[in-house]
């Protein structure tokens, strides 16, 4: 074995840093009595090839132990051994026979023979455990790459998973990338081309891959290293490759003028529970780490995944905004999705705090500032905060836009109020801190729950192949299957599932706050009535993109709605205006079926407006049906104007009548317009004038 005469190193920067005479580690750990560095030969191997013991005398500065190595190099794989008391009444689970990863790790090498179950049992695991690598992440050409900085304004996100994008046989992508980064970037042209400005991708921070019941987690809902790009979505076998490979992703998505956002968790970890494995976190400093309930030997669990990172505890702190910022200005990503993000509101107890440091740290840091923070504001054991997440910048996944905008074409009684507060941005839950209408990330349908498809087509959920009885995932979807339970051959049903899906496109991007699509939902992906496929690593979960041809109609309404939104032209919300300056900046008129008569009893089930905006050309009114029966709508009259109403959406039609820009749309004549059933109608009429010339007293 080859001698090496280590160094003492430095306590800063914490993980493996490169340095121009080897590789300086530190760690931390408080209550350990000694560390050992373990370097390792391959991932398989069976034993380290050599152990660095780390005393408390020469290798220990406070809380942290350190050691400089000459002569190592990046793509060497390494890991821990904490020795300490295992002592769970006291918060401590020190346990010396297991393999630990590096918190601070820029990769990770993951074994072919991984166990996860090798690390919750006693007895060693160095064979079969995850290890770290080191990695320069300075030997890297950007060329001149850089955070796209699109406004929210402009922004339409595209929710991704970046494994089921492509791993479909009908991808079209190079086999060998099927369901890779490098995948993805095969798929840049399809992006572009249906209009979206930014893909949110599940999550790509390293995750166990075996912590589910059934042993598949494919939603990555369980991460293991904040600083890592999950390897197996890498085509290149070495644990290096992922780095540039998820870096070639976004610097070609940025050429193509597509933002990338991360889904983040960094509320808990995949140690789960008190009967968890040994990883990473547990075994260095446990009761930093994580919540701990007042009996120390167990874990509070506000995160439903069986622990939760104690965010606000000063250690965690840093290593949550070392990783953010660790992600911008290395890997240049433009922004971050907070899974569970009422977990970073708790103290160390578990209790709200009002201005919980983590959450201003982040927003405040200057490395991260322009980068885009949304939150989704609730966490599992019920803390909801929609409306009133801490903080200036965030914006927040809406899930009443969700929730009114399927109980209206639903059908539901006493919706109509809902949904028209949601095509204003949601004033009533955003309206009194005067922020952008953007603040609010509007969505139908996300990853969690049925995919636009299936909330059409299933009143019930059939998650049987998760293999819980169906007992897991929610039973309130706000569904409707339009008559008939799955799929069916009945044109009539398929027509009316049609075009229930355009209504919820059409209302998703015409309504005031950010648009989030699902994957797929463009296509009428279905994942055959299942709405927690979290642990379905198939065709359940994998985009099917021979549905494009089969519902080319549908992709193409969609592809037309962003062209609508990027243009600007008819819909008219101001870049930059506050909800409530919105409002004072255009004139909005409701209406019924009848003009100024809009119906707000509970057994209404139809709505209309009427936006003037003060500064474009453009007059837009749009009449919504969710009732069974046609019925005849007024409409505006134009005083004068020659231009007259032109006809640009239309769900009840046929393709491609259903949706025209407005040069090419068809003229609309006489004073009322007959909408069908469960559908949308669009009208528009360009000005002689700026409606801000106009005298008349803005509504």
């Amino acid at each position: 074995m080859k001698a090496w005469n280590d160094k003492s190193g430095l306590s800063a920067p914490l993980g493996a840093t490169v340095t121009g005479d080897g590789v300086n580690f530190s760690v931390f750990s408080k209550n350990a009595t000694s560390i050992d560095l373990l370097l390792f030969d391959h991932a398989e191997a069976l034993e380290p090839s050599r152990v660095v013991q780390l005393t408390p005398s020469r290798h220990r500065t406070y809380h942290y132990w350190h050691v400089s190595i000459p002569e190592l190099a990046p793509g060497q794989i390494y890991a821990y051994r904490a020795h300490g008391p295992f002592a769970p009444e006291r918060g401590l689970r020190f346990d010396s026979d297991k393999v630990l990863l590096d918190p601070y790790g820029l990769s990770v090498a993951v074994p072919a023979s991984y166990d996860r179950k090798a690390a919750s049992i006693p007895g060693g695991n160095a064979a079969v455990a995850m290890k770290s690598v080191i990695a320069d992440p300075s030997r890297y050409d950007w060329e001149g790459d850089e955070p796209l900085r699109r406004p929210f304004a402009q922004t339409v996100i595209y929710e991704l998973h970046v494994r089921g994008f492509t791993r479909h046989p009908s991808s079209g992508v190079t086999p060998e990338k099927r369901g890779t980064y490098a995948g993805l970037i095969e798929k840049i042209p399809y992006l572009k081309d249906l209009g979206v400005t930014a893909v949110e991708l599940l999550p790509i921070q390293q995750f166990d891959p075996q912590s589910s019941p059934r042993d598949v987690n494919y939603w990555g809902y369980q991460p293991v290293s904040f600083f890592a790009p999950h390897h197996a979505y890498s085509s290149r076998p070495d644990p290096l490759g992922v780095l540039d490979e998820f870096r070639d992703m976004v610097k070609a998505l940025h050429r193509a003028g597509i933002e990338v956002i991360l889904d983040v968790v960094y509320n808990h970890t995949g140690e789960s529970g008190v009967d968890g494995p040994t990883l990473a976190y547990r075994g260095l400093a446990n009761e930093f780490y994580y919540i701990l309930q007042d009996d120390r030997s167990k874990y509070a669990d506000y995160s439903g995944c069986g622990n939760t990172l104690n965010a606000n505890q000063s250690i965690v702190r840093r290593m949550i905004q070392d990783s953010l910022r660790y992600w911008v200005t290395e890997m240049h990503v433009d922004g971050f999705r907070f899974d569970l993000a009422s977990i970073l509101t708790r103290d160390e107890a578990g209790h709200p705090l009002p201005n919980p440091p983590v959450v201003w740290d982040i927003e405040s840091d200057p490395l991260l500032a322009g980068t885009k923070l949304i939150a989704e504001a609730w966490d599992a054991a019920g803390l909801y905060q929609v409306g009133s997440f801490i903080g200036d910048t965030w914006q927040e996944w809406n899930g009443r836009f969700r929730d009114d905008v399927r109980r209206f074409w639903k059908g539901a009684n006493g919706s109509a109020r809902g949904l028209a507060m949601r095509l204003l941005g949601s004033p009533d839950i955003y309206g009194h801190e005067d922020r952008e209408a953007e603040q609010s990330i509007n969505f139908v349908t996300c990853h969690d729950g049925f995919t636009l498809n299936d909330l059409v087509s299933y009143d019930q959920k059939h998650n049987e192949a998760n293999g819980e009885h169906n007992r897991d995932g929610s039973d309130d979807n706000i569904s409707w299957n339009c008559g008939v339970e799955g799929p069916t051959d009945d044109p009539s049903v398929e027509s009316l599932r049609n075009r229930q899906v355009k209504n919820f496109l059409a209302l998703l991007m015409l309504s005031a706050g950010t648009p989030m699509i699902l994957m797929g939902d463009e296509a009428r992906r279905t994942q055959q009535g299942n709405n927690n496929a979290y642990c379905l690593d198939d065709e359940v979960s994998w985009f099917d993109w021979s549905l494009l041809e089969r519902h080319s109609d549908v992709h193409r309404f969609m592809k037309a709605l962003a062209l609508f939104r990027q243009r600007r032209d008819v819909v008219t919300h101001e870049t930059a205006l506050s909800l409530n300056k919105l409002l004072e900046h255009s004139r909005l008129d409701w209406h019924g079926v009848r003009l100024g008569h809009a119906d707000w009893a509970d057994h209404s089930h139809s709505l209309a407006f009427t936006l003037r905006s003060l500064h474009t050309r453009f007059l837009v009114h749009v009449m919504m049906n969710a009732y069974w029966e046609p019925l005849e709508f007024e409409i505006p009259p134009l005083n004068g104007e020659k231009a007259g109403w032109r006809r640009c959406i239309d769900t009840a039609m046929q393709s491609p009548e259903d949706i025209a820009e407005w040069r090419s749309a068809p003229r609309h004549a006489g004073r009322s317009c007959l909408v069908q059933p469960r559908s949308l109608v669009l009208l528009a009429s360009r000005l002689q004038r700026p409606v801000a010339a106009e005298t008349e007293t803005v509504s």
